[in-house]
């Protein structure tokens, strides 16, 4: 395995560089750097958290925060009236449901292909009553 010296790490991140920007037709030097892996890494760094602070402070002190559904945050007259419209939709789906059973039952009926389950009536065997 190779060992990696502190030392040359460090020396590696310090290496300066130059980048240099230049006009394709003219040659001429339009803009240039002198960087470094270390100034490169402190710059992306620092520009993730600098989003990443006006992001929170944006969800945070705004109203955004109320149109977004994970964050949690919500009026309690919106979270009352959400549970009263479930609790409305579930019993009318309840209704529908056995209303729609109801009408089953009621088409086997009239169609006759309810088979008879009727417990009082009496199965009596036949007799043979002939009088001769």
């Amino acid at each position: 395995m190779v060992k990696l010296d502190a030392n040359s790490t460090l020396k590696r991140l310090r290496n300066r560089y130059r980048l240099v920007v230049m006009n394709e037709d003219t040659y001429e030097e339009v803009i240039k750097f002198r960087l470094s892996r270390l100034t490169v890494y402190i710059f992306l760094s620092s520009t993730f958290v600098f989003l990443t602070i006006i992001t929170v402070a944006l969800i945070i002190f705004t109203p955004i925060k109320y149109y977004l559904p994970g964050v949690g945050y919500g009026d309690v007259k919106q979270v009352a009236e959400y549970r009263k419209l479930k609790i409305r939709t579930d019993s009318i789906e309840n209704q529908l449901k056995n209303k729609q059973q109801y009408l089953d039952a009621i088409t086997k009926v009239l169609s006759g292909k309810v088979t008879s389950k009727d417990t009082t009536q009496l199965n009596l065997p036949k007799t043979d009553n002939s009088d001769d």
